[in-house]
């Protein structure tokens, strides 16, 4: 249980505090193939205001063949359209960012875990779309699996992350950036910025364009599922 100091609260002079607490939260994933059986796994993040099972779909190129997809949902759901309309779900926010991140870290941990239970160690490869991007790569860095490949599409290399924690982790990684040519929320120079981080890492990255914009792309799926 973490605590702010005390404060003045408003409209009074009795101090008050924020107190963080963790709580069992029930989380759902999509589940494509038998993980228990698979020659490897795939794990695809998705984008801000997406859900796992529409996402998964998008997804299904890295099935099959001794693959297993495995799609987790962001814990946090929210209606999209002004408290109405279609529900989708974010990975974080910047409010209390550092215990989101700690705690989907720990959540992606805890899927892998269920999924990969006491078999052999098999090949794990991650996909993050989006905002699931800047997730993958956090987890990557920061969670207990070490991915054979990493793929940020349509997102970034967060800027947070610790360039000595990141190398270590990262050395050895397969690490593919795609992006859409037509991308409308590719931020410009942000491909660069990424590549140049990545090799200030002393990694080596491989890019990928396709023609199209902040979506998935299938052939690009199948070729990267491989």
């Amino acid at each position: 249980m973490a605590r702010t100091p005390d404060r003045p609260a408003p409209g009074g002079d009795t101090p008050s505090e924020v107190v963080e607490l963790s709580v069992p939260r029930t989380a759902r994933c999509v589940v494509v193939g038998r993980p228990a059986d698979a020659s490897s796994l795939w794990y695809a993040l998705h984008g801000y205001g997406q859900l796992a099972e529409s996402f998964s779909r998008a997804c299904l190129p890295l099935a099959g063949e001794g693959r297993a997809l495995v799609v987790p949902e962001a814990l946090s759901r929210f209606y999209t359209k002004a408290g109405a309309g279609p529900v989708g779900a974010s990975w974080m926010t910047r409010d209390a960012r550092e215990s989101e991140i700690r705690d989907y870290v720990g959540y992606l941990d805890a899927v892998h875990a269920r999924m990969s239970g006491a078999g052999p160690v098999r090949p794990v490869n991650v996909l993050g779309f989006s905002q699931g991007a800047a997730t993958a790569c956090r987890w990557a860095v920061l969670g207990a699996v070490r991915p054979r490949r990493l793929v940020l599409w349509g997102g970034g290399v967060p800027p947070d992350l610790s360039a000595d924690v990141a190398a270590d982790r990262l050395r050895g990684v397969d690490l593919v950036l795609v992006n859409g040519h037509t991308d409308s929320l590719l931020a410009e120079g942000s491909v660069g910025r990424d590549l140049e981080r990545l090799a200030g890492y002393g990694l080596t990255v491989t890019q990928i364009w396709f023609d199209g914009g902040h979506r998935l792309d299938e052939t690009v799926l199948r070729d990267l599922a491989h």
